[in-house]
């Protein structure tokens, strides 16, 4: 009898590739990531039919501050614009949403909105949404570790920024970077790893639908031998 396949329940994604996908059609920046917020909706709307329990998504991570002004400062206005927008929509296909990253960093009126969509949508079951906002691997580690008093790993997950995150099956990236970028480097230990050549604003379902399939051909293992 042949092993039972795994199935990805829990995916992470690295959305990379927003500025690249607008230079090549020279169009700004904040267009790319435009089209990458649309992307977005439509993914979710992709994993939740693909019977996906949680979706992490890399939307800003702390080392994004360095990028241009104009950039950060687009990215804040329309990221306060997708929550606003958005929620409705994710609170009807019974999407539960949770920011993860540093809150004290952002404007209160980003903290007032990420907190709406929380509390809005904190009943749902149908999916959980993580997105990753003024994120970084290390942050969360340290931020945890402040408090860390012992009792274990457990205890120290405890601590980090979702304690009812799962740790992602499966983590893409998509660009052709094949990196972690300080993204989950505590959940994604052992996570399966799928690098896509797409650019964020092309991905599409087959893309995620291909990324799932490479995971059910693989063997975990967990440090473990056969």
């Amino acid at each position: 009898m042949s092993a039972e396949r795994p199935v990805a329940t829990c995916v992470a994604i690295i959305m990379d590739g927003n500025a690249r996908w607008a230079q090549e059609r020279g169009l700004p920046v904040l267009e790319g990531h435009r089209q990458g917020a649309q992307v977005l909706k439509q993914t979710v709307k992709d994993a939740v039919s693909l019977g996906l329990a949680e979706l992490t998504v890399y939307a800003f991570s702390t080392e994004n501050w360095s990028r241009p002004k104009a950039e950060v400062k687009g990215l804040m206005a329309l990221f306060a614009e997708l929550i606003e927008s958005e929620t409705p929509e994710l609170h009807e296909q019974g999407v539960r949403m949770r920011f993860i990253g540093r809150r004290e960093e952002v404007t209160a009126e980003l903290r007032r909105r990420m907190s709406w969509a929380e509390e809005t949508t904190a009943g749902n079951d149908r999916m959980t949404l993580f997105v990753a906002f003024n994120y970084g691997g290390r942050a969360e580690i340290v931020d945890a570790a402040e408090r860390y008093e012992g009792g274990g790993e457990a205890a120290f997950a405890d601590l980090l920024y979702a304690q009812e995150m799962s740790e992602p099956d499966l983590l893409i990236r998509t660009s052709g970077e094949e990196r972690l970028s300080n993204f989950l480097l505590w959940q994604s230990a052992y996570s399966e790893l799928v690098f896509t050549d797409a650019l964020w604003p092309d991905f599409r379902i087959e893309d995620l639908q291909t990324a799932v399939q490479e995971f059910a051909s693989r063997k975990r293992r967990f440090g473990a031998r056969d």
